[in-house]
């Protein structure tokens, strides 16, 4: 058996970072609309149900978002201490992309956030729910330029190398490369799916117990009415990046569908298989003719290179790669049962009464970020072995480090990530099980919010003369 790598170590400590970190930014993009959104129905019917409610989702958005930053900011020192070879050679274009991504994004959220979680009695109505659209806009904005980066990895253009760096030379070309608008789609539906499928699980668990929980009446009837939307959406746009993949990307979608052999006249579609990456095949593969190239190239007998058209050190793992991908399609067609059940069971009137759904929204509740994972993992696995697609290679990317520097990085990075965020999680599902509770909506007048905002203290007096005189009242 082979050592384990310095190479290797590195790659699992990126891994294991990032997966950990994705799931966060998936909560706190999906809930941001979905607080903005139920924000703006409270100040348009003035129901108390819309501000307890968006009351309640907001401090779900604050533990997430807190995780999302300080895991986040762990993976870009990564970029010095284990990829400075790649830091090298492409820094003159990821570097320029996240950097846009915090003059932007970041600032953007960072300077409404604290107006979002903690104005609610300090600016008017109109102010703050302007707050929390910014704070819904940051994290789509930063969504957009980390999809860009991680996109031109896989799709460069725009550039070109000297003295063994890549120079930019059209950043349209750049942000907008090949692959990106696929991949931001998708990517974008997916974090909607995964907050939503959350959202509705709570909901579900709450309705289980209590069925007459109007507040969680009306999350589960969004949640899934989001959902309804976004899964046949999702698919739609998968087939189109599907479509790119194969042009661009063509070893990747081999292993993706575990096909070894190019086939004339039509190629099958690989159901079920265990691909041997030593013997060039896919075990115990269960196949339909010409559905493959009806899939993967909208033709009755499209052609779709096989493995063995690829030089072995140029093919990516198949076995994960295969799996993974059936693991993320699997459970988004779960997604869409759950949402036209749920649709149907609305429009019978049975749809919190049906402890049967309940149950399973309940279990689908990890789905979306379980299939996130999958998807995260079909494409990074499938670039392999390149960083850089066709470029660099992950091999030739890493720093000059030891397996013992690394492996002492990655225990200590388990071990705090365990103890700080494991606790994070614990107060996060304990605030999730506690649900919402009624609060009086406080968001102050926009008459007392100018007094307020021309004289500080005597804002304060005003808050305190309205609670004196609701005590005697």
């Amino acid at each position: 058996m082979n050592e384990i790598s310095a190479l290797d170590l590195a790659r699992i400590q990126f891994a294991f970072t990032v997966s950990f970190h994705i799931i966060f930014p998936a909560i706190t993009i999906g809930l941001s609309s979905f607080i903005a959104v139920l924000e703006g129905l409270w100040l348009k019917t003035r129901q108390p149900v819309y501000y307890t409610l968006c009351r309640f989702w907001s401090k779900v958005f604050a533990v997430c978002f807190a995780m999302g930053v300080v895991s986040g900011v762990v993976m870009s020192y990564q970029f010095g201490t284990n990829w400075s070879a790649f830091s090298n050679f492409a820094g003159s274009i990821t570097g320029p992309l996240l950097a846009y991504e915090v003059l932007t994004a970041f600032f953007l959220e960072a300077g409404f956030l604290g107006i979002m979680l903690f104005g609610w009695n300090k600016v008017g109505p109109r102010a703050h729910f302007a707050a929390t659209t910014a704070v819904a806009l940051g994290t789509l904005i930063s969504m957009f330029w980390i999809l860009s980066s991680n996109s031109w990895m896989q799709t460069p253009a725009g550039f070109r190398i000297e003295d063994g760096r890549v120079i930019p030379l059209d950043w349209l070309a750049i942000v907008f490369n090949p692959s990106f608008p696929y991949r931001f789609l998708h990517m974008a539906l997916a974090v909607f799916a995964a907050s939503m499928l959350l959202v509705a699980a709570t909901a579900a668990w709450h309705l289980l117990k209590n069925r007459a929980n109007r507040p969680m009446r009306i999350s589960l009837s969004m949640a899934l009415a989001c959902l309804l939307v976004v899964a046949p959406m999702q698919a739609l746009v998968g087939d189109a990046h599907g479509l790119n993949t194969l042009k661009y990307q063509p070893a990747k979608l081999a292993a993706i569908e575990g096909l070894w052999e190019t086939h004339q006249g039509g190629t099958p579609l690989n159901l079920f298989g265990i691909p041997d990456m030593q013997a060039e095949t896919t075990r115990y593969a269960l196949q339909i003719p010409h559905l493959g190239s009806l899939v993967l190239t909208h033709s009755w007998d499209g052609e779709i290179p096989g493995l063995k058209s690829f030089p072995r050190e140029d093919r990516p793992n198949a076995l994960i790669t295969f799996w993974s991908f059936r693991v993320m399609v699997g459970l988004g067609g779960l997604m869409i049962l759950l949402a036209l059940a749920g649709a149907w069971l609305y429009r019978r009137g049975k749809l919190y009464d049906s402890r049967a759904f309940l149950r399973f929204a309940v279990a689908m509740g990890p789905a979306g970020f379980v299939a996130l994972l999958a998807g995260w993992v079909t494409t990074e696995v499938g670039r392999q072995p390149w960083v850089v697609y066709g470029l660099l290679r992950t091999a030739h990317a890493v720093s000059p480090v030891t397996r013992q520097q690394v492996g002492i990085s990655l225990f200590v990075f388990v071990v705090v990530y365990s103890l700080v965020f494991g606790t994070g999680i614990y107060y996060l599902l304990k605030l999730l099980r506690q649900g919402p509770q009624p609060e009086t909506p406080q968001l102050m007048d926009t008459r007392h919010a100018a007094q307020a905002g021309r004289h500080p203290l005597q804002g304060a007096d005003l808050s305190i003369e309205s609670e004196q005189g609701d005590s005697h009242a």
